[in-house]
């Protein structure tokens, strides 16, 4: 029996050992956009280790099965049996640290089930990267799983023949709980979490410390078709927290424009936040020309989960994805289903998959009558950008579309449009700058003055309103460095949101607090119609709106700002991360209190009537 607990030490060490040097290659990998100090891996590697003891033990009952097994059967077999457990677990556990090192540059948190939802559209989710960039971690997959395995298979296994079997299965037995107890982290009410091992202000070292294959197991009941539970109050409670925050009310509204029913064009600007407009000149003009809403913050950090927050006023959640949930959209209200009821023809643009994350279904279900996307254009066409159809083509079709107008028509139009080429891997015909990321934003913004300057010099212009604002704003701690991104945090979800057009009534500043769900109520009420359906969506420009405040949702964590300041919450650690405010505490309430009734919200959506 001796021999064979040896070996199951040695196989529970090693795969701590393999986790731990994991944690540092993952630090190292990202280093370029994350300062850190050996101190701080130190830290790392210590905060981390519980979660690392924890999966290994997973990892271990396999192997603690076939010792058990072979005290009374099959050496040889058994044998070969853990061999080829070696080779699956080598691989998976390859392919759990390459995916995970990969993608957190991308998505900003640790690997979790989400990432399974890509792989039914495989060319989309690797639209990204380039060729070598997949071509190279295969590589590293497939000749680390063969080392891993390889020191796998060094550790020897029992030679002795079983002698006092009995004895050895009862000691095995008495194992039993010490295996349980070691995997739920104690014998504390709590059990292992993922939030155990954060310890710093700074959430690139949290998530450093986070084991992966953890991470991505725990994850599987907060996949995005997956509602998850916030039951921070009792209901009462969780009404007086929310009551005034919400209102479908537009009381002496501020009027903008010159008519009630201008043809109007939706813009949704791939991850353009506020802080990539510096390399913007055109839209910084536009700013100056149009009405600027200088205090907007996205929803969320997605495409699908923005483009709902903008056309459906819909919140969005830390790890469900409304867009996904074909039942769900059936019942959102849509800017495009409000307009034509009012008469309006409407048509949406993309230049990629429609098909991706659910897209046509939820543009079909909120009203969009006609839809345009990559299959609409020639192979050569298709082919222009990483991602579908480069921005500059696509641009020019809806342009001409506008253009193709009958301004004696009365019946009046809506375009959406999504861009994308301002997206990893930053793919564009023209070179500004040396960051590929600001390079990609400035030719986004070449596309959109030539837009403008072509619609301007038109008829049409005069009874057009244009709004451009972002699906989502994206991490820019690799353009300012990690330190200034820290300092800067809350500005990592400011958008620009601006209106432009001969509709337009004349410049003005909106200062006003406001999140990108607040487009829908604005806009409709804007042009006189209700927008009772939009439960989450404000008009910022109506006198109801008393509490001017934005909410934020990432992946598993919320942020809330208002005129006391930021505060960020995660979730898997249960606290506050980021507190920039004279009243934390009341806005975590808010914060929490909102996503308990906004989830409700999506509970309950296809069972309303």
């Amino acid at each position: 029996m001796r021999q064979r607990l040896l070996y199951l030490l040695k196989f529970y060490v090693l795969t701590v050992l393999l986790f731990i040097v994991a944690k540092i290659v993952f630090m190292l990998f990202n280093s370029g956009a994350h300062a850190f100090t050996l101190g701080d891996v130190l830290s790392v590697v210590w905060h981390g280790l519980s979660l690392d003891l924890s999966t290994s033990l997973y990892l271990l009952i396999i192997p603690f099965l076939a010792v058990v097994v072979s005290l009374w059967w099959g050496g040889r077999a058994i044998r070969t049996l853990l061999r080829g457990y070696y080779a699956l677990l080598s691989f998976l556990l390859l392919l759990a640290f390459v995916a995970d090192t990969s993608l957190y540059p991308f998505w900003g948190f640790k690997l979790d089930a989400s990432c399974l939802q890509y792989l039914e559209t495989p060319v989309e989710a690797g639209a990204s990267v380039s060729g070598m960039y997949i071509i190279v971690r295969a590589l590293i997959l497939v000749v680390g799983a063969y080392a891993l395995y390889r020191l796998y298979k060094v550790i020897p296994f029992w030679q002795e023949r079983p002698r006092r079997r009995g004895l050895s299965t009862v000691v095995s037995i008495l194992l039993i709980p010490l295996l349980i107890i070691g995997i739920r982290g104690g014998v504390d009410e709590s059990t292992t979490n993922v939030g155990q091992v954060y310890f710093s202000q700074n959430q690139f070292l949290n998530h450093s410390a986070v084991n992966p294959v953890f991470s991505f197991f725990s994850s599987f009941e907060k996949t995005a078709n997956n509602i998850v539970d916030y039951d921070y109050y009792t209901a009462e409670e969780c009404a007086a927290l929310m009551d005034g925050l919400y209102t479908t009310q537009s009381v002496d509204t501020d009027s903008l424009l010159t008519t009630s029913r201008p043809n109007i064009v939706i813009v949704l600007m791939e991850s353009a936040g506020d802080i990539y407009t510096m390399a913007m000149p055109r839209l910084t003009q536009l700013r100056e020309e149009g009405i600027d809403f200088t205090n907007c913050y996205a929803n969320s950090w997605r495409t699908d989960r923005g483009t709902v927050c903008t056309y459906s006023g819909y919140p969005s959640f830390p790890t469900s994805s409304v867009m996904k949930m074909p039942k769900k959209t059936n019942r959102l209200p849509g800017i495009a289903s409000s307009l034509r009821a009012a008469g309006y023809h409407t048509s949406y643009l993309y230049g990629g998959d429609i098909n991706f994350t659910n897209m046509r279904s939820y543009l079909v279900a909120t009203g969009w009558e006609r839809l345009t996307w990559k299959a609409d254009y020639s192979n050569e066409e298709q082919e222009s950008a990483k991602w579908g159809v480069r921005d500059d083509i696509t641009f020019n079709t809806l342009c001409n579309e506008i253009l193709a107008l009958d301004t004696a028509d009365a019946t009046r139009r809506l375009w959406g449009f999504s861009t994308l080429s301002s997206h990893e891997p930053w793919d564009v015909p023209v070179s500004k700058y040396d960051d590929k990321a600001l390079n990609a934003f400035y030719y986004l913004d070449q596309c959109i003055g030539t837009f403008i300057d072509r619609l301007k010099a038109s008829p049409q212009w005069d009874n057009l309103l244009v709004v451009f604002l972002p699906d989502h704003s994206i991490d820019f701690s690799s353009l300012l460095g990690f330190d200034t991104f820290v300092r800067l945090y809350k500005l990592r979800d400011k958008i620009p949101m601006v209106w432009v057009g001969g509709a337009v009534k004349e410049p003005r500043k909106i200062t006003t607090l406001c999140n990108q769900t607040d487009l829908a109520a604005t806009l409709l009420a804007q042009l006189g119609l209700p927008h009772d359906d939009f439960r989450w969506s404000r008009d910022v420009l109506s006198s109801t709106y008393r509490y001017p405040f934005a909410v934020h949702n990432y992946n598993n964590g919320f942020a809330v700002l208002d005129s006391t300041g930021f505060m960020d919450y995660d979730l898997d650690s249960r606290r506050i991360v980021i507190d920039n405010s004279t009243d934390t505490q009341r806005l975590e309430r808010m914060g929490k209190a909102i996503l308990q009734a906004t989830t409700e919200d999506l509970k309950q959506l296809d069972n309303n009537n």
